[in-house]
């Protein structure tokens, strides 16, 4: 059946919500929520293969260890497997960590559910109940009266099994009660059944009532549930003995804006799953909401410094691969193929760390080209970030260079390389990592890197002697080896690379044009090396060809740069 020319036949748009002094639109984020994972619960509900005790245990540490202060684990009432696990939850949480556990509105399972958290010190006992028009008469068959009548009773009966339970007080109770499909429900009707909730609560400032306001469905634009999420806050009373929790779903897939509007509307928690797993498109992504806050200069309180692995008990835990293009942590978000981007990225670094370097030790604000955020402050290296293949240019190829050989290709330099990278990328058919890049450029200029032995190399410097014959003169004379042959060559210049240039040309017969000439030093101690990188043509021909040499002398990294030149043109058959 194909899609319908006119869908207005079949769906009708979302109706909005009467807010006409809304305020949440010029409002910032400016400070964190307070977090709540459910990835142990909703998440592991919509897991083909559920967790087991094991996995779940080490998902548990990971979660504590990143922050998170109030964790749903289970729903103990389910299956002996949840109850046992809670039982885990509450007899090894740290002091500051609240175990919430989820029951539907029905007795028998609110008392298992209870009976689960005995002897926690801190314990979120969370309900909840469909509110909506279509789940109260599709699903359950109740009125709003009724519906409204089972929410209090329920609520009435947590309240007797735990804050007023004289044997209970060791523990610290909080409450939290869903109208779940909030989204979907008449926001006066919300509003009535919240009042008469927390009426039977009976909050405090001190420990106000979690009313959890979900999207259990993502059925509208963010902007909708931002004015779901206001209106509801400017309507309850006693507002400052509540705290408003949000819970969107990503079936739209706009959960975290959903998010991140519904906290400007008001809500003081979020509760979500990492990575934003969960039962259809999943729940909101905590981790791209706390890195959101965190690129605005805003501390989430959550730690995400070695997001690697984060990833890594996520996926073998939840049996789903993190996606490679998932914000902050999918494996190529940090990476840049395109020539243009890797070009941007490796003049960004340049800038940014002039200013570093500049600063002298004060703060620096961070402001890259692609990058929003370091991906150092979550672990993640440089080195990772630009990758080449046959569509990167010349920026990525010198990036790669820069950052695993040190050495600051010039311009031409890079052109020229680039163009060899990009045959061997389309040969290969595949990106180039790092390793085989660098062993290319290696390759490619005969470089002697660190004991790199390049078998056939026809030309080898062997030993030279410099002497000053006359005033500004310079005179060499040098031992080449020519295959395996021996050469003694002799020449004179105004300096000593033109000496020892003009030492070849005579011996072998060309005539090398010095067009460009660059050099840098490798570190910064007095062991450090020199490189240079000559560029030359032929005179009387248009081939022009790049060196490189590396070599604690300068001067002798110079003449290494000539050879490598040689060794280049001898191989393409230019000589």
């Amino acid at each position: 059946m194909p899609m319908l020319a006119d869908p207005s036949q079949k769906y009708k748009p979302f109706p909005p919500v009467h807010l006409p002094n809304r305020q949440w639109p010029s409002r910032t984020l400016e400070k964190p929520p307070r977090w709540l994972s459910t990835d142990l619960r909703d998440g592991n509900q919509s897991l083909p293969d559920p967790m087991s005790i094991a996995e779940k245990k080490e998902y548990f540490k990971k979660l504590v260890d990143i922050g998170f202060k109030e964790i749903e684990v289970a729903f103990p009432s389910a299956s002996q497997i949840d109850f046992d696990f809670t039982r885990f939850a509450v007899e090894t949480a740290p002091a500051d960590v609240a175990v919430q556990v989820l029951s539907p509105c029905r007795e028998d399972l609110i008392k298992r559910t209870v009976e689960s958290l005995t002897g926690a010190k801190k314990a979120i006992v969370h309900i909840y109940l469909a509110t909506s028009d279509c789940f109260r008469n599709v699903v359950f068959g109740l009125t709003k009266e009724e519906s409204k009548a089972l929410a209090v009773k329920c609520a009435k009966l947590v309240r007797s099994l735990t804050k007023d339970d004289p044997k209970q007080q060791a523990t610290e109770w909080d409450f939290e009660f869903s109208p779940e499909t909030f989204s979907d429900t008449d926001m006066d009707y919300a509003v009535e059944v919240c009042e008469a909730v927390k009426e039977a609560w009976g909050p405090t400032e001190d420990r106000p009532i979690i009313f959890n306001l979900p999207a259990t469905v993502e059925m509208a634009t963010p902007n909708i549930y931002a004015d779901q999420i206001e209106y509801f806050a400017t309507h309850i009373s006693e507002r400052e003995k509540i705290a408003i929790s949000l819970h969107p779903h990503n079936d739209r897939g706009c959960s975290v804006a959903a998010a991140e509007l519904g906290q400007l509307a008001g809500a003081d928690r979020v509760e979500g799953c990492l990575f934003g797993n969960g039962e259809r498109t999943g729940n909101v992504d905590l981790v791209t909401l706390a890195l959101n806050l965190y690129t605005q200069g805003v501390s989430p309180k959550l730690d995400f410094s070695d997001i690697n692995s984060v990833i890594d008990v996520v996926e073998k835990c939840n049996k789903i691969p993190v996606h490679a293009r998932a914000p902050y942590g999918g494996a190529l978000v940090v990476c840049a193929f395109s020539g243009s981007h890797q070009d941007a990225i490796k003049k960004g670094f340049n800038v940014h760390e002039k200013k570093v370097e500049a600063a002298a030790g004060k703060h620096v604000h961070w402001q890259l080209p692609y990058l929003p955020l370091d991906p150092q402050d979550i672990g993640r290296t440089y080195e990772a970030i630009i990758r080449v293949n046959s569509q990167s240019g010349k920026g990525g190829s010198a990036w790669v260079i820069l950052r695993n050989l040190e050495l600051d290709l010039p311009r031409g330099l890079q052109v020229a390389f680039s163009k060899v990278v990009q045959q061997r990328a389309e040969v290969k058919g595949q990106e180039l990592t790092n390793e085989e890049l660098c062993d290319l450029f290696k390759q490619e200029y005969y470089i002697d890197y660190e004991g790199d032995n390049f078998n056939d190399q026809t030309y080898k410097l062997i030993d030279y002697s410099i002497s000053t014959p006359a005033k500004g003169q310079k005179e060499i004379e040098a031992e080449i080896q020519i295959d395996d042959k021996i050469v003694k060559i002799k020449g004179q210049g105004n300096g000593q690379l033109s000496a020892f240039n003009a030492a070849l040309s005579k011996h072998l017969n060309i005539d090398l044009n010095v067009k460009h000439y660059h050099e840098h030093s490798l570190g910064v101690d007095s062991n450090s090396r020199a490189a240079t990188y000559i560029e030359v043509s032929l005179k009387n021909d248009n081939v022009t060809r790049w060196g490189v040499g590396i070599h604690e002398d300068v001067s002798q990294a110079s003449f290494l740069s000539l050879i490598s030149i040689l060794n280049g043109l001898h191989r393409n058959k230019d000589i």
